[in-house]
């Protein structure tokens, strides 16, 4: 995998919106945090307008994206929000000059398109916090973000669950919106599984959505190839009016039931207020101990 160069002061930054149209508000926030930590900042022309759901017309957000990937001197592209759009982009853009002069791509939800890009390429990008969840999000969210940009490397912990299988692994951490990964199942875009750390977030989902998705990794031999598994926020569920009485936790079991493997939950990623960084594409080390959860990529 390619690993986009560390930042140093005075780099420059690119805020564009490829998906979901943003408030204004948000993205001169983000501007300004950024700018405070001793860097630059260039707005993507849509950056925020509204051409319906949408930041701008399927075309106006390709050329935007287009001249974040074609910039020659930036050094990062954050993505200001996801929603749904980042699909209908992607297949527009041409990718060669990401490969040529690589340059951290962040974002999640949606964007989790893009970082699937990234591993077909075989480069690393960012799962973090984007404009949209700056103000609300933990300081951890932007520091471990700003770790990687910075330092090349993120580690954190977090509080165990009755619900984890102990154990320790090593692996390429890949994932992102678990939506988004059923739905690429079986397309170009599908990731090699293989030996990899799995971990998915998701969103306002029916919990018989997230059991049909989970039924689906498990005919597509998923399961079967992963190492391990790290499941993040899965925000805002929803059970029918006659209940399931499925909770994430017992599905997600009841799907890996033949596979001993670590597994642990309530990871700190995701559409939470706690959203921490971590690498797609880079190997990392869990560990899945009695009282605590840890991730390190170095």
């Amino acid at each position: 995998m390619i690993c986009p160069p560390s930042l140093k002061k005075g780099d420059t930054l690119l805020l564009v919106s490829p998906a979901k149209a943003i408030e204004e508000a948000f993205v001169l926030n983000a501007k300004n945090l950024i700018e405070k930590r001793g860097y630059k900042v260039e707005l993507a022309k849509c950056v925020s307008t509204q051409k319906d759901y949408f930041s701008g017309t399927d075309h106006e957000r390709t050329a935007d994206m287009q001249w974040a990937i074609d910039h020659s001197e930036a050094k990062a592209i954050i993505c200001c929000r996801g929603g749904y759009g980042a699909i209908r982009v992607m297949q527009q853009l041409n990718w060669a000059n990401w490969l040529l002069e690589p340059k951290w791509l962040i974002g999640f939800s949606d964007i989790t398109n893009f970082h699937l890009m990234g591993l077909k390429l075989g480069i690393e990008s960012i799962h973090g916090t984007m404009p949209l969840n700056y103000q609300e999000n933990s300081a951890e969210s932007f520091e471990t973000l700003f770790s990687i940009l910075e330092t090349n490397t993120v580690s954190f912990n977090w509080n165990s669950s009755n619900f984890n299988k102990i154990g320790e692994v090593k692996g390429t951490l890949i994932g992102g919106n678990l939506s988004i990964l059923y739905s690429l199942l079986g397309t170009p875009l599908c990731p090699k599984f293989e030996n990899a750390i799995l971990f998915v977030e998701d969103l306002s989902e029916q919990i018989y959505h997230i059991d049909r998705m989970l039924q689906a990794f498990k005919l597509a031999g998923v399961f079967e190839q992963i190492s391990g598994l790290i499941v993040g926020g899965m925000t805002d569920l929803h059970d029918t009016a006659i209940p399931t009485n499925y909770t994430v936790e017992t599905l997600f079991i009841e799907a890996l039931s033949y596979r001993k493997i670590p597994m642990c939950f309530n990871a700190p990623i995701g559409h939470l207020y706690d959203n921490r960084a971590v690498i797609c594409g880079r190997k990392a080390q869990l560990k899945v101990l009695e009282n605590s959860v840890s991730i390190s990529q170095l």
